[in-house]
């Protein structure tokens, strides 16, 4: 494996995916629970009331959506300054820049019946990489990389993360779950960097407790790293985007690295 490649995602370390926006297409026929847009890109578009969708309702939601943007910064970088000011480690350790409006689609029945804003804009999405790590652990799994979401990911991941006694016992669902209280220090950050429940808490018995962690989920990117030999942005574009007919730019920490 390249030790310089870049492994990990989360909300500091900025991800985009976006799928590849269909071209707007009216369709003969109905739609049913079970439609999956063609590959070609073409997706039908109905009119609300033949999806049994109350036009005036939904104009009147997507005129809603439209006028309530998030009040946030546009600018994430300034965003994200405010956020983490009172943090105890609060440096930006991924590329960001500025959003775009809000925008939207709304779909029923395999059908598009109304949007709002630009949907062909690219922004960046944070914690939806979690869901890609999900994702990819389901690959590992099929691809006999891993055994069991029950398996103790030291038993194949020997990199001295998950060594000491506590680690030992975190399993991979644990990690994908937010469960796994895995402690230590990884790319300059803490565990101690996002503890949501206090930052000098005492750790639980791994497997026993919840808590949203950007370092722990950066942990998992890293072991499922070790396991699939490459980098995981090259895994979700071969096993998961380029199936889907999706694309997605995947931006790791600066100082992210598989050593």
């Amino acid at each position: 494996m390249n030790p310089r490649r870049r492994v990990a995602l989360t909300r500091l370390a900025a991800v985009a995916a976006v799928p590849a926006w269909p071209r707007f297409a009216r369709a003969a026929g109905g739609f049913g629970p079970a439609f999956v847009p063609p590959r070609d890109g073409a997706w039908p578009v109905a009119d609300p009331a033949r999806v049994g969708v109350d036009a005036a309702k939904l104009d009147a939601a997507l005129r809603f959506a439209a006028a309530h943007e998030f009040a946030g910064a546009r600018d994430l970088r300034t965003q994200i300054e405010r956020d983490t000011a009172r943090e105890p480690y609060p440096e930006i350790l991924g590329p960001v820049w500025s959003r775009g409006p809000t925008n939207g689609v709304v779909v029923r029945h395999g059908a598009i019946v109304g949007t709002w804003g630009d949907p062909t804009q690219v922004d960046l999405s944070f914690s939806v990489a979690k869901s890609y790590l999900s994702l990819l652990l389901g690959v590992a799994i099929d691809r006999g990389l891993v055994g069991a979401v029950d398996d103790p990911v030291g038993a194949t991941v020997r990199d001295g993360g998950f060594d000491d006694p506590h680690n030992a016992t975190v399993t991979w669902r644990m990690l994908v779950t937010m469960t796994s209280e895995w402690q230590g220090t990884l790319w300059d950050k803490p565990d101690a960097a996002d503890r949501r429940r206090g930052t000098f808490r005492t750790l639980q018995t791994p497997g026993s407790f919840w808590e949203y962690n950007d370092v722990r989920a950066n942990r998992l990117a890293l072991a499922l790293t070790r396991r699939f030999g490459r980098a995981l942005g090259d895994v979700l574009d071969t096993e998961v985007a380029a199936v889907i007919g999706g694309t997605r730019h995947w931006y790791g920490y600066f100082n992210a690295r598989a050593t």
